[in-house]
């Protein structure tokens, strides 16, 4: 994280990157996380509940908050503070998930249309063993997403999780979504999830979803999906608020 942060601390043009008269963008409600990162000096506070159908049962989980900073143009810090998930009918999923900080910088000089994120950060033992927080997990992410003419984008994500003295030590995510824009204040996606646990069985998502816009910083969103095999939720529903403000600098 000490190197991620010097990262940070590296000129950028600031032309390029969002200021505070940018609509808010978010890591939610799709699991592609956004390629830009949050204006320089903004706080954004990004939540949701979900509720998922199971094999052995239905799962809540909430508030799903990330908290991401903006501490200079096209670079962030961010952090997942514990989850909590239960399952009325599973004594074994029950607990928070551990707190995950991580860094973010926006490349620049890329293609028109073109926008590429590096991410690194690590799932601190802070949780319940039964929501997987009880080990250190860090991840190199990299978020990208393409215009591809009219109001539609291609948006994706590669995540790769070292679990060390885990069974299967090492979990690749791809994302793939296609992104319509409603307007100037709405959005609509389809994406493909998939999570694959080195010599296990991957689980596999389709999630669809939408976002609005209501205000400059404010969004409410949902998203909902099914899974293919028994690795995957059965389908769940998922609702959201986020919001940005100034921050403390």
């Amino acid at each position: 994280m000490c190197g991620a942060a010097s990262a940070l601390a590296a000129p950028a043009r600031a032309d390029d990157c969002p200021t505070a008269a940018s609509d808010i963008d978010t890591d939610r409600p799709d699991t592609t996380n956004s390629s830009e990162t949050v204006p320089a000096g903004s706080l954004q506070l990004e939540n949701g509940v979900n509720i998922a159908s199971w094999s052995d049962g239905t799962r809540l989980d909430g508030t799903n908050s990330r908290l991401r900073l903006g501490l200079v143009d096209c670079g962030e810090v961010l952090v997942d503070v514990p989850n909590y998930s239960f399952s009325p009918k599973s004594a074994g999923v029950r607990g928070f998930t551990g707190m995950t900080p991580a860094a973010k910088w926006e490349l620049q000089g890329l293609p028109d249309g073109l926008q590429v994120s590096l991410v690194a950060g690590v799932g601190l033992p802070t949780g319940a063993s039964a929501n997987g927080g009880d080990r250190t997990k860090p991840y190199i992410q990299i978020p990208w997403s393409q215009e591809i003419g009219g109001d539609f984008s291609l948006h994706g994500m590669l995540t790769e999780t070292f679990i060390p003295d885990a069974a299967s030590d090492r979990l690749f995510e791809g994302t793939l979504s296609l992104e319509r824009e409603l307007g100037e204040a709405a959005d609509v996606f389809v994406e493909y999830v998939g999570d694959y646990p080195r010599g296990e069985t991957a689980s596999q998502v389709l999630n669809f979803g939408g976002a609005w816009r209501f205000a400059h910083t404010q969004q409410i969103d949902f998203h909902a999906g099914f899974g293919f095999n028994r690795q995957s939720p059965r389908c769940y529903f998922g609702l959201g608020y986020s919001f940005r403000v100034a921050g403390p600098f």
